[in-house]
């Protein structure tokens, strides 16, 4: 049962990496996808650190159903202008994503719930953090900051 629970995280971490270091590079990102990739992870991070801190109480569970719901929804928010900058690979790219982001997100809370697996659950809160900091320090660093540009 266990094995079958981590193939989504292991899915999502694949695709997420072919669109943010394939598509993301190609492509480059306007200021606004600049932002708010980070704020989306930070929906999910903010998923997991329930998870990987609080115990699973109803009051907690309860909490995480509300920030997993959150995040399944302010993920999609790019999707009305992304229509217009992608090609069709990384629309399916997204379409697998927004599949996946749920699922993982059940299992996650299933694992919790049925006190399995905080071994894996803290890895990916780490993987989630660490990915969050590169996307802020990249966003830093090669695109000078988060400030407006005349053509974005």
């Amino acid at each position: 049962m266990l094995s079958l629970l981590v193939v989504p995280f292991a899915a999502q971490g694949a695709v997420m990496f072919c669109d943010e270091f394939y598509c993301h590079q190609r492509r480059g990102l306007p200021l606004w996808e600049r932002i708010g990739h980070p704020l989306d992870t930070l929906t999910f991070v903010l998923c997991f650190a329930v998870l990987v801190f609080l115990e699973p109480t109803a009051t907690h569970l309860n909490l995480y159903i509300g920030c997993a719901v959150f995040s399944c929804l302010f993920v999609t928010k790019d999707e009305f202008v992304h229509q217009e900058l992608c090609d069709g690979f990384e629309h399916w790219l997204h379409a697998l994503l927004f599949v996946l982001h749920p699922i993982v997100l059940f299992a996650a809370g299933f694992l919790w719930k049925n006190g399995q697996d905080a071994i894996l659950l803290r890895a990916q809160f780490t993987a989630l953090c660490v990915f969050l900091i590169y996307q802020i320090s990249y966003q830093l660093y090669f695109h000078g900051g988060f400030q407006s540009a005349k053509n974005q």
